[in-house]
């Protein structure tokens, strides 16, 4: 069963584009917009980045970073849980 998806206008660094998006996840690709745009915006004004296409890939690279570290966060804390578990239940 495919699903039903809607074209979305996103605005990115100050140009429109149009994305395919699953019905139901418009606002989390604003949202997702929204925050690069910003990381854009930051990468720029903290760095001596000054094109949109460097500043772009910094801000890409730095929310991979962030992504990772909460994603070996979340793992670390599941390990933790189940062993706590594993030692509750003896």
């Amino acid at each position: 069963m495919s699903q039903k998806t809607n074209q979305v206008e996103v605005s990115l660094l100050g140009k429109t584009h149009q994305f395919a998006c699953t019905e139901g996840q418009e606002f989390a690709l604003l949202d997702a917009a929204a925050l690069l745009n910003s990381t854009v915006e930051e990468m720029k004004q903290r760095s001596s980045i000054r094109t949109e296409h460097n500043a772009l890939l910094m801000a890409a690279l730095h929310l991979c970073h962030d992504l990772q570290a909460q994603k070996t966060a979340q793992e670390g804390l599941i390990t933790k849980l189940s062993s706590h578990l594993a030692s509750s239940e003896e």
